[in-house]
């Protein structure tokens, strides 16, 4: 091929197109329970009380084209701090000071025309409540998200099979970490088939061992199934049905939720949800029994032209053992907070 037609074939090729943007998402949020150290208990978000402070700001730099993508999101926020708590902290080199910074970092080829590989840092593909609170049906996220991956570290193939089916594999370093924690990796799947405009289901899975190497391994196996009949920006409701076994302990999640527009630009929406984790596999415990609870919630979107969210909701709980911190110093088996957000998207 000579220099002419190589030119004439890079004319004919879409160029890359590079967006840049932002998002703030402020809040306050007032805990009826009033925790002695502010500090929010079993949430990402929202994660203090009286206090008037940032969920989630981030930046980013998308790069979109025929051949290549990626995507640079750089993030603070109280939310961030609560929900990488958990990053080992092994050797003097990442660690959570490093990663909670990473919302995302990837870097994708198209490697034929309905498959693509991506590797770096990306959003989790387990779950259907996004990490961004602004894509999501209700402003708080269910127990079953806040306790299942928001992210990993590895590398991935995205299959666009059909136009109706949809098929991904991941292997990453395990069960939202970026930094390890044992040698071994893990795997995943998730497949979404739309058979309608009105109807998606989908499954999604991770497996492998997330122990630390001081520790005998045990495989930790979860399964997902989740449904959304409607369309996101009309009424519709979110199903998700989670569960887990690692060794001889198991743990599950169920989230309703359902959302319906009052008008163009207010919006109500609530949600049902039950989570259980009596072996503490997944969540610790401040009180004895394990984690098990009931939830609801109640909520209330208002949009305004030039990407301004203005977002309220009340949330209770109900445990099974009394697990939630009472400004005396006790645990109750209660917990309630109403919390407002305003955000903007850039």
């Amino acid at each position: 091929m000579n220099a002419l037609a190589v030119l004439a074939l890079l004319a004919q090729t879409p160029p890359n197109t590079l967006h840049v943007g932002g998002f703030v998402d402020t809040y306050i949020a007032w805990d009826f329970s009033r925790p002695r150290a502010i500090d929010r208990s079993y949430t990402t978000q929202p994660a203090r009380h009286s206090e008037f402070n940032i969920n989630l700001a981030f930046l980013e730099a998308r790069v979109d084209g025929p051949r290549v993508r990626g995507r640079l999101a750089l993030q603070a926020g109280t939310s961030v701090q609560s929900n990488y708590a958990g990053e080992p902290r092994i050797g003097a080199v990442s660690g959570p000071d490093l990663s909670r910074l990473l919302q995302e970092a990837t870097a994708g080829v198209r490697i034929a025309r309905p498959l693509w590989v991506d590797a770096g840092v990306f959003f989790s593909h387990i779950g259907q409540e996004s990490w961004i609170s602004r894509d999501n049906p209700t402003y708080t996220r269910s127990l079953s998200a806040d306790y299942t991956p928001y992210y990993s570290a590895g590398v991935r193939g995205v299959w666009q099979a059909t136009a109706r089916l949809t098929v991904q594999l991941h292997i990453v370093n395990g069960w939202q970490i970026i930094s390890e924690n044992n040698e071994a990796k893990s795997a995943g799947v998730r497949i979404e088939y739309a058979p309608s405009m009105t109807l998606l289901l989908g499954y999604a899975n991770l497996v492998g061992n997330e122990l630390p190497d001081s520790v005998p391994a045990h495989t930790r196996v979860f399964n997902q199934v989740f449904a959304r009949v409607g369309v996101p920006t009309n009424t519709a409701a979110w199903i998700t049905m989670d569960y887990g076994t690692q060794a001889t302990h198991s743990w599950y999640g169920l989230t309703f939720v359902a959302r319906h527009p009052l008008s163009a630009c207010v919006a109500v929406n609530g949600r049902l949800e039950r989570y259980a984790d009596p072996d503490e596999v997944i969540v610790a415990s401040l009180g004895a029994g394990g984690f098990e609870a009931t939830g609801g919630s109640l909520g209330l979107d208002v949009t305004s032209p030039g990407g301004v969210l203005w977002r309220t909701e009340l949330r209770a709980f109900r445990g099974d053992h009394e697990v939630f911190p009472q400004r005396d110093g006790s645990l109750g088996r209660s917990s309630g907070f109403i919390v407002t957000s305003l955000a903007l998207s850039l």
